[in-house]
């Protein structure tokens, strides 16, 4: 009967312990959930805050996979040459800066929602004048085709036949499809075949595989991946097109504009500018001037 008696509470004791385990599991595990949600909570009070409704949060919308103007570093920061102009327009304003990466394919429903107050990422202005409120424009960007070194395509016409890739959404591929004046659908119903991918990375890991002969691409975006991929790839020396990058807002956003538009110019008299552009290795693309 003793024996019995020891034996249940033995274990009346071990459940006790676990229960006691168990809750404090609970509620480290609750208190870890209160600051996801007051994480959350902070993060969409902030996203209210909007600079375009008068607030004092900048949001801008990029491509997180588009160097040298937009992608994430080795730290697993985002940076690149826009945000770091963005950053420092911020610094004027006093405003906080908060960089959201956007499927591509989406930035005219996150700009026109007003979860972004800018798109500013290597967007082409060109042809799209009715659709946003542009700033000046501050690159001057051309598209141009990028191929392996051994590929022996010298020219556009060279293309005839090849599998020619270019990211969806983006200017390059406007541009292929194309008829009025400037447009290149003409060349590009020469091509084998046009593949769009989401972003340039698979692209050229395409390009290098084979799978593709040919990359429509931004030149910025293009000597930024030859140079970091290293040797085996050339540009073309025809150009498809030039173009200027600029911020877009939404249409009819002007007073946001004029705001933006007289820090890109303190930014360029101070020297801020031409100092990213350095960085960044773009100088020789920059199109704003120091005033007179």
């Amino acid at each position: 009967m003793k024996k019995k008696m020891a034996l249940l509470l033995a274990a009346a004791l071990t459940m006790t312990t676990i229960l006691t385990g168990c809750g404090g599991g609970n509620e480290e595990n609750a208190d870890k959930q209160s600051d996801v949600t007051a994480e959350d909570a902070k993060e969409e009070n902030t996203s209210g805050d909007s600079v375009s409704e008068g607030g004092t949060v900048f949001t801008v919308g990029f491509d997180a996979e588009y160097p040298p103007y937009g992608y994430m570093d080795e730290n697993g920061e985002y940076t690149g040459f826009d945000l770091e102009l963005a950053q420092a327009v911020c610094d004027l304003e006093g405003w906080e800066l908060v960089k959201k990466p956007i499927n591509w394919d989406s930035k005219d429903m996150e700009l026109n929602s007003g979860s972004i107050d800018c798109i500013w990422n290597g967007f082409t202005m060109n042809g799209r004048e009715d659709d946003y409120t542009f700033s000046d424009s501050y690159v001057d960007n051309s598209q141009v085709i990028v191929v392996a070194e051994d590929s022996g395509i010298d020219t556009l016409d060279a293309l005839a036949g090849k599998v020619v890739g270019v990211q969806a959404a983006s200017a390059a591929l406007e541009l292929l499809q194309s008829e009025e004046e400037g447009g290149q659908k003409a060349l590009a119903d020469t091509f084998g075949s046009l593949n769009e991918f989401a972003d340039y990375n698979t692209a050229f890991t395409e390009l290098q595989a084979g799978a593709l002969d040919a990359l429509a691409i931004d030149i910025g975006v293009a000597k930024y991946q030859i140079k970091s991929r290293g040797d085996g790839y050339k540009i073309v020396d025809e150009t498809l097109n030039t173009e200027q990058y600029a911020v877009a807002f939404k249409k009819g956003n002007q007073e946001l504009c004029d705001k933006i538009n007289a820090d890109l110019q303190k930014l360029t008299d101070d020297g801020t500018v031409a100092e990213l552009a350095e960085k960044y290795e773009i100088a020789d693309m920059v199109t704003l001037k120091p005033a007179e």
